[in-house]
């Protein structure tokens, strides 16, 4: 399978949209902001926002 094939689905699930640039900037400030905050899903949290800011471009 290469970069542009995905992995076969039921035809009744509908696959989500993919984000759009500014979408996963936004995304990841969001799950970093809840992260800092601490609690129970904090490391989680900062975890997912790891793994989608290595995954987009940088603003700047």
């Amino acid at each position: 399978m290469d970069a542009l094939e995905f992995a076969p689905v039921e035809q009744m699930t509908e696959r989500l949209a993919l984000l759009t640039l500014e979408e996963g900037q936004d995304l990841s400030g969001l799950l970093l902001a809840v992260a800092q905050e601490g609690g129970p899903v904090s490391a989680e949290t900062d975890r997912l926002a790891r793994e989608i800011a290595g995954r987009i471009l940088s603003e700047n």
